[in-house]
C-alpha cells in the first residue's frame, strides 16, 4: 500500500477515535455552572412550589446550584420568552402550566413560537381540573348540566380566573363539545372564581383540584365531575367528563420542564432521567398527592411532540370561540 495511503488511514482512524473520545466528555461536561429554573408565575403557587421541591435534590444529582428565578407577567408569556431567549446550553429550564405555555400564541402577541424555540425536558406532575357548581344548581352529573345548560342558553354563569387562561379554555372546550351556551364572567384569579360560585353568585366553574377540592368537602360546591382521561386516584368515584357523554374530553394542570430549542440532547436526556428518578422516589409521590397532583414523566422527544399537539388543539378551541383580549 502507498505511503499516502497508508497515512490517511491512519489519520482516519485517528479522528474516529478522538470523536468517540470527545462525546462522552462533552456530555459529562454538563452542566459547567448553575442551572436556573424560570417560574413564569408569582411565588407561592403550583409552578414555584414543585421548582423549590426539585431544586435541591437536582442541585445534589448535578453538582452544581440550581437556584429558583419568579418572572412572573402575561400568563407565563414574560418568563418563558427569557428561557427562549436563553443561550441554548441546558442550563436555562423553564417550569411552568405547561396548559397556558400551549394556549399563549392563541391569545396573545409573542415575539417566541413555544414549539419552535422551546424544547421538551419532562412532564413533571398533572393535576384534573374540578368541574363544580353550587349547590343551587339543579345538576348532580354532566349529563343533567349539559340538559340545563340547553334549556337556558346564555342563563348559567361561568366563573373563569381570567380570560385565556387553562380554566377559562376548560369552560369554553366543554361549551364546543356539547353544544351548550353559558355566559362567562373573568375574574382576577381563581381564588375570586371560586369564592363567588360558593356564594351563590355565579353557577359554576371548572378549576384546579387542590384550591377547589376544599369548598366541596365543605359542602359549598358540588363536585359534578373531574377532567382526565381516567378516574383521579385520590377521588376514585367521581366520574370524568370523557366518560360522563363527552368522549376525549381532558384539560387541567400539566407541569412540565422545557429548555431553549438548540440546547444538546445529552444535557436534555441527563436533566429528564435525573429529574423523573427524584420525581418517583415515594416521599415525593406522595408530597405531591398531597398537592393534589401526580407524578408524569415524558422524555424530551415525548414532550416536545405533547407541546405541539396542543399548540395545535387549544388554537382550534380559541378560533372556534373568537376569543381575544382586550
Amino acid at each position: 500500500m502507498p505511503m499516502n495511503a497508508r497515512i490517511r488511514i491512519t489519520l482516519a482512524a485517528s479522528l474516529a477515535a478522538t470523536s468517540c473520545i470527545v462525546a462522552p466528555v462533552a456530555a459529562q461536561s454538563f452542566p459547567t455552572g448553575a442551572v436556573r429554573f424560570i417560574v413564569p408565575f408569582a411565588a407561592g403557587g403550583t409552578s414555584d412550589i414543585l421548582a423549590r421541591q426539585i431544586a435541591p435534590k437536582l442541585s445534589e444529582a448535578l453538582g452544581q446550584p440550581v437556584l429558583v428565578e419568579n418572572r412572573a407577567g402575561a400568563n407565563g408569556n414574560v418568563g418563558a420568552e427569557v428561557v427562549a431567549r436563553a443561550t441554548p446550553d441546558g442550563q436555562t429550564l423553564l417550569l411552568a402550566d405547561l396548559g397556558a405555555i400551549a394556549i399563549n400564541p392563541s391569545v396573545y402577541k409573542q415575539s417566541y413560537d413555544p414549539v419552535r424555540d422551546l424544547a421538551g425536558v419532562t412532564m413533571v406532575a398533572y393535576s384534573p381540573h374540578l368541574l363544580v357548581v353550587h349547590p343551587s344548581v339543579p345538576a348532580k352529573t354532566v349529563k343533567e348540566l349539559i340538559a340545563l345548560a340547553r334549556s337556558r342558553p346564555g342563563q348559567l354563569n361561568f366563573a373563569t380566573s381570567g380570560v385565556g387562561g387553562p380554566p377559562h379554555l376548560a369552560g369554553v372546550a366543554f361549551a364546543q363539545a356539547t353544544g351548550s351556551k353559558w355566559a362567562f364572567i373573568p375574574y382576577k384569579g381563581g381564588a375570586a372564581a371560586l369564592i363567588d360560585v360558593a356564594g351563590g353568585h355565579a353557577d359554576l366553574t371548572f378549576n384546579g383540584m387542590l384550591a377547589t377540592y376544599p369548598y366541596v368537602k365543605s359542602g359549598r360546591l358540588r363536585l359534578v365531575a373531574v377532567s382526565g382521561a381516567k378516574r383521579y386516584p385520590t377521588l376514585p368515584e367521581v366520574p370524568t367528563v370523557s366518560e360522563s357523554g363527552v368522549p376525549g374530553f381532558e384539560t387541567g394542570s400539566w407541569q412540565g420542564i422545557l429548555a431553549a430549542s438548540a440546547s444538546p440532547r445529552a444535557a436534555l436526556d441527563r436533566l429528564s432521567a435525573d429529574i423523573a428518578r427524584i420525581l418517583n422516589v415515594p416521599e415525593m409521590r406522595e408530597y405531591l398527592a398531597r398537592q393534589g397532583a401526580e407524578v408524569s414523566t415524558m422524555k424530551p422527544e415525548q414532550l416536545s411532540a405533547w407541546m405541539k399537539t396542543e399548540v395545535a388543539k387549544w388554537a382550534e378551541v380559541v378560533r372556534k370561540g373568537g376569543i381575544k383580549l382586550e
